[in-house]
């Protein structure tokens, strides 16, 4: 996406320290790691899309040596973290062609309540995870974490860290850019992406999102909240639309078409979302109803129905952003929702951003008026009151009024406001460089109420029967695994108003019990003990192969390290000095062109012994 080219600065400035300082608990050296105590879910679990009586949970199990086939997952979900009121239970059968994660839609569950979910294959229980059903009548209060923009090689996830141990909110909702596609190392060497290469077919996109997964403090956000998920433009490729992408070259990358489907099938295996269309698999818009408190629409602002992005043809009246069918659907939600508050969670700024009168982004609503002119016109002519869009992707903060026509807003008195926006910052991705005064973007648009251009962190919306208020929380330098975090700025729409004014202090949690949180995952050991191999292999794609696979693995310790291929009988039939590697997720390519159809062990030697081996198909 265009992330202000023109006119953003970065400054990486400290924060006062409000709240006490955390330590998120990384392996040795702040690397993303595999902690063997949580084997085989080293990928933690996680739960999303919650319903009234319905919740997705999902896990990735990695498969031991002997295994190439089908694994049976076992699930259990209860009301207690010790399982002795448990609600329901299954087996879930996975394998290789759903990279071997597990996704549940679990049933017959009851509204507005708390319940606990684990795994257990191959002879060992995955970490507990906590989730919690959506209300069926009115409640006073909701509360959710927004947040967009997690570039792993950029930074520490102090956002996600934050979020999970605050313990006051219903459910996260994640605007996009989930992962990053580029193969840049970023700031922090340890944290480079695998596969190190810009990631362009099904294999790379699942080592991608394998990768993310391994993160700690994902992980613990993931573990303690269900999440609502939509993607953005770098869960394919930079600045996507619904037939390429500014970061696609067909010459050299292959067909969009295919690029597009590897990401979207990667993004269904890998995160805890329902499909809201299952003959469409590329839909992802759907909605989630909160009671009569809260209706939350998910958008898809990028894939769905996007036209190519064009600054000079911002009023053409054929352009979309949405595509028809989303926009038919989202225009009969809003029209026909009995929720007091329509919440509009989607990836692009919809606030006009305006320079002498001119837009700047085309890659925001503003590169496509009409589309918002037909929304908006909708919400004017059906009366439709309490319309919060909230919104991720530019990496920096902001709070908008929304008018139809930023020439006739009343700054004053927030006339002509049609609804309001509140834009998330990025939880590690960079901002502009280029310096400009948050004033002066303001004098152009006094319709934009609040903007911070630097810092990262999240934001909670707090719902209840008087007002939607967003409060900002940012975090202190994402480049050292340390970190605090203070409330910077809230700002509120009373019901009936649309428009925001500043609030005096930031929301309260309501004085509820809250349930008690998931058990934390075992801590990262901090020595190798002897019965656990210094190498793990996580996965092999494909399996089966034809002529060549990539071998995913992690190595605990910086070593010398030989690949060899066996087969059945033991006998050596391929050998890869892989030289000295240094600790950390290892991605290698290994061809096998020369040997025969069958079965085969891999096995990873350190220092000349063996580590860790999988079994793999020749077919």
């Amino acid at each position: 996406m265009q992330k202000f080219t023109l006119w953003l600065i970065i400054s990486l400035a400290t924060i006062p320290t409000l709240f006490a300082q955390h330590t998120i608990p990384y392996p040795p050296e702040g690397r993303v790691g595999v902690n063997p105590l949580m084997a085989p879910f080293f990928h933690g679990v996680a739960s999303g899309d919650p319903l009234e009586t319905q919740v997705i949970i999902w896990t990735r199990v990695t498969p031991d040596s002997s295994t190439t086939g089908i694994v049976e997952v076992d699930w259990e979900i209860a009301t207690d973290t010790l399982f002795t009121q448990i609600v329901n239970s299954g087996t879930f059968q996975t394998d290789q062609s759903r990279d071997y994660t597990v996704k549940v839609d679990v049933t017959d569950l009851d509204p507005n309540t708390y319940y606990y979910y684990r795994f257990n294959a191959l002879d060992s229980y995955s970490i507990i995870g906590r989730t919690k059903t959506v209300p069926s009548t009115q409640i006073d209060t909701l509360r959710f974490a927004i947040v967009s923009c997690s570039n792993l090689p950029v930074g520490y996830f102090h956002a996600y860290h934050a979020i999970g141990k605050r313990n006051d909110i219903d459910a996260v909702i994640h605007l996009g850019d989930y992962i990053y596609e580029n193969g840049s190392t970023g700031f922090i060497p340890e944290r480079s992406a695998k596969p190190p290469h810009e990631i362009l077919n099904l294999t790379d996109y699942r080592m991608r999102h394998a990768q993310y997964k391994l993160d700690p403090a994902l992980q613990y956000a993931h573990q303690q909240y269900p999440w609502m998920t939509v993607w953005d433009d770098h869960e394919t490729a930079n600045n996507a639309w619904k037939d390429g992408a500014q970061n696609h070259d067909p010459g050299s990358e292959g067909l969009w078409d295919d690029r597009k489907a590897a990401g979207v099938q990667a993004y269904y295996e890998w995160m805890p979302i329902r499909r809201p269309d299952p003959s469409n698999d590329q839909r992802i818009y759907r909605n989630i109803r909160y009671g009569d408190l809260a209706e939350i629409m998910l958008l898809d602002t990028r894939l769905e129905g996007r036209d190519e992005q064009d600054i000079n043809a911002a009023d053409d009246t054929t352009r979309t952003l949405l595509g028809a069918d989303q926009r038919d659907w989202l225009l009969d939600k809003l029209s026909n929702s009995s929720s007091q508050w329509k919440v509009l969670a989607q990836q692009v700024m919809v606030a006009q951003l305006l320079a002498f009168g001119t837009p700047v982004n085309a890659d925001q609503w503003d590169g496509y008026k009409a589309e918002r002119d037909r929304v908006m016109n909708h919400i004017l002519e059906d009366t439709v009151e309490g319309v919060v869009v909230v919104t991720g992707d530019i990496h920096t903060s902001w709070a908008n009024d929304i008018p139809l026509d930023p020439a006739t807003y009343d700054a004053a008195t927030g006339d002509g406001s049609v609804m309001v926006e509140f834009v998330a910052t990025s939880v590690t991705s960079t901002s502009s460089p280029i310096p400009i005064a948050p004033t002066l973007i303001q004098n152009f648009n006094p319709h934009i109420k609040y903007i911070d251009l630097t810092q990262k962190g999240y934001v909670v919306l707090d719902l209840n029967a008087e007002r939607a208020q967003g409060d900002w929380y940012y975090v202190t330098d994402v480049t050292n695994p340390q970190y605090t975090e203070e409330f910077a700025a809230g700002y509120l729409t009373l019901e009936g108003t649309n428009t925001l004014v500043q609030a005096t202090e930031a929301s309260v949690s309501p004085s509820i019990v809250h349930q008690p949180q998931a058990p934390l995952a075992p801590v990262y050991i901090t020595s190798i003990e002897e019965e656990i191999p210094q190498t793990i292999i996580l996965n092999s794609h494909p399996n089966p192969f034809t002529h060549s696979f990539v071998l995913e693995y992690f190595t605990y310790k910086t070593s010398k390290n030989q690949l060899v291929i066996t087969d059945v009988k033991g006998q050596t039939m391929k050998s890869m000095n892989l030289g000295l590697q240094t600790a950390g997720l290892q991605i290698v390519p290994v061809s096998c062109a020369d040997l025969t159809p069958g079965y085969y062990f891999v096995t990873i030697k350190t220092d000349d012994q063996i580590q860790t081996r999988k079994m793999v198909k020749i077919q």
